[in-house]
Parts: C-alpha cells; structure tokens; sequence
C-alpha cells in the first residue's frame, strides 16, 4: 500500500461572512472508501469563507498527525489557499496571516508535502463534510 496519506479540506461560510464550517477527509493510499481514516465535520462560528478554509486545514492537519504522516498531499479546492500556501499568491489579509503562519507550521513538521487544488467535483466529500456541520 502506498505511504502517501491524501487529506481533503474545504471551508464553508454562508453569507460571506456568516456561519461556518470546516470538512477534512483523509486517506491513507488514493482516495477510496476501503482507505479512508479519518473525517472531520466542524461548526465555527461566524466567519468568511476564505478564514473557514484555512480553518479547515489548520484542522484537517491536526487530524492527519495523529497518524504521523510521512508523505501527504494537501487538496483543496480554493485557489487562493493553495497559491498563499505555494508562495505564488501573498497572504494580505490580517484575518489569515496567523492561520497562513499555523498550517505552514503544521505543514513542516511532515517530512514530505504536496499542495495541490483540485475541482470541487474532486472535493465533494470535504464539501460535503462542512455543509453537514453548517446544517446542524
């Protein structure tokens, strides 16, 4: 079985800002139903859309150390994260500087890391995840 652990992530804020929720899915090997690990489905208060994203990885990274991941593939559907998270994008915002600052932390203590964005068709689970926990 392959080593790689692939974790999902997606925030969700209704309104923009308004209430919000985080979604993580994580497999160990591709990502199938027989290799999934672990979810996360989270309410977090009133928030923006693009803080609930980065919610949801600072969380979904937390929930992957538990399994002390050697290599790991970061995906998400949000351009903006997964640029800020390359390097390519800036992070202006003083509402995401300290949550760009945590998953870069959480992100170095995995030896080996992909971050890659995918469709959102690609991300249904996470999506799936966070709006069950904003439905709640």
């Amino acid at each position: 079985m392959d080593d790689t652990y692939f974790l999902y992530t997606d925030g969700a804020a209704r309104g923009n800002p308004g209430p919000g929720a985080v979604g993580a899915v994580l497999y160990r090997g591709r990502p199938r139903p027989e290799n999934l690990v672990a979810e996360l489905s989270l309410a977090i208060g009133h928030t923006t859309s693009n803080v609930a994203e980065y919610k949801a990885v600072v969380d979904g990274l937390k929930m992957a150390a538990d399994f002390r991941p050697a290599k790991l593939a970061l995906r998400s559907d949000s351009q903006l994260l997964v640029r800020q998270l390359l390097g390519q994008y800036r992070v202006r915002s003083p509402l995401l500087r300290p949550l760009h600052r945590e998953v870069v932390r959480l992100l170095e203590q995995i030896p080996e890391v992909m971050i890659q964005h995918v469709r959102r068709e690609e991300n249904r689970r996470a999506d799936q995840l966070a709006n069950l926990a904003l439905d709640s």
